[in-house]
């Protein structure tokens, strides 16, 4: 049996709850943000005989069917698998990263996680004050004692998306559409591009960034520009603000590809596939480097390879997409995880 625990943050902030499948309400809280705390009086101990405390800190929604879930679904695997104390603070705006960082420190946390780029700097920040704690990111580059960084190849799944996208499209103008300009934002739109361009050095492809993780309505505005000048395939790495994208692909009867997640419920005669991060393997890697004594302060690369980076099953889409294209791509795949086959790795904006 589960119980939920109000645990008040020494802050003021922003935060978006999540009041509809596919929308989001603004509302901003008075004096504190709320965060939840679940803990299980049936779980196993960790490995040393005793729960750690994990707290997780994500710029979106738990359940936002994408990028936090997946990490959601991590933290909750350490409470089911190893006995962890876990809490987790969601739709964190920027300037709010260390301060909640703090106080989870402050108030004993084992390990704080920042799933995101933007937690890097703010992982470094309070790591210095925390000596005690171990800070893990995801998709950040910041490294110290007590600071770790686990990096998901997400380029190879853009490049696969990409290439499927340009053996669908019709018009040859294809899109991807992205919330803010960040390193790991960046490379998969480059990496889709690449991917596209292997199979048609000629494509169009159209690029949005939308300024926010989680407004869907400014994903489908964009992607419904890109639409209306002639894309006919949709891609995005947005997370809660990508399900407009799908849903604009979906009014509009043109195919789409889901983003770290399997969004194949979101819009099943839509989404060909998701490229997928496996988050709750990453984050139980790192649990597990710090339970066994093997963590290491340094920033970690993960892909196709070790099972981070997958593509989702077509489901009932498979008949849509010719043969020799799922052959393409499976051939492309294997190669990828070999490394026979390295996907250009390009973090800078394009024009």
């Amino acid at each position: 049996m589960k119980k939920l625990v109000a645990m008040a943050l020494s802050l003021t902030l922003a935060v978006s709850m999540l009041t509809a499948c596919g929308g989001t309400k603004e509302t901003k809280a008075e004096t504190s943000a709320e965060t939840t705390a679940e803990t299980s009086g049936e779980t196993t101990a960790a490995a040393d005989g005793e729960s750690l405390k994990v707290a997780l800190c994500v710029t979106g929604a738990v359940n936002d069917m994408g990028f936090c879930q997946s990490a959601y679904e991590g933290l909750v695997l350490l409470e089911e698998k190893y006995g962890a104390e876990i809490a987790y603070t969601e739709n964190l705006q920027a300037a709010d990263m260390a301060a909640a960082f703090t106080d989870y420190a402050a108030n004993g946390y084992d390990i704080v996680i920042g799933h995101g780029f933007q937690f890097g700097d703010p992982a470094l920040e309070v790591g210095a004050q925390y000596p005690d704690t171990t800070f893990i990111c995801t998709e950040a580059a910041a490294a110290s004692d007590n600071v770790a960084s686990y990096v998901m190849s997400c380029e190879q799944g853009g490049y696969i998306e990409g290439m499927l996208a340009a053996s669908m499209t019709k018009s040859n103008k294809i899109g991807f559409i992205g919330p803010i300009e960040g390193a790991s934002l960046i490379k998969i739109m480059n990496g889709f591009e690449d991917g596209a361009k292997s199979i048609n050095p000629d494509i169009e492809v159209q690029t949005a960034w939308t300024g926010s993780f989680t407004d869907t309505a400014l994903a489908k505005e964009a992607a419904q520009a890109m639409i209306d000048s002639g894309v006919d395939f949709i891609a995005h790495d947005a997370n809660e603000c990508g399900n407009g994208a799908i849903a604009a692909a979906q009014e509009a009867g043109i195919y789409a590809t889901g983003d770290s997640y399997d969004q194949h419920e979101l819009a099943p005669e839509t989404v060909l596939t998701s490229s997928m991060y496996n988050v709750p393997l990453v984050i139980e890697s790192a649990y597990l480097d710090v339970v066994n004594g093997t963590f290491k302060g340094e920033v970690k690369y993960l892909g196709m390879a070790e099972g981070v980076v997958e593509m989702a099953p077509y489901y009932d889409m498979e008949s849509a997409i010719p043969e020799d294209v799922r052959t393409m791509i499976d051939e492309k795949i294997e190669a990828i995880k070999s490394g026979e086959f390295v996907v250009p790795l390009d973090e800078n904006i394009r024009k």
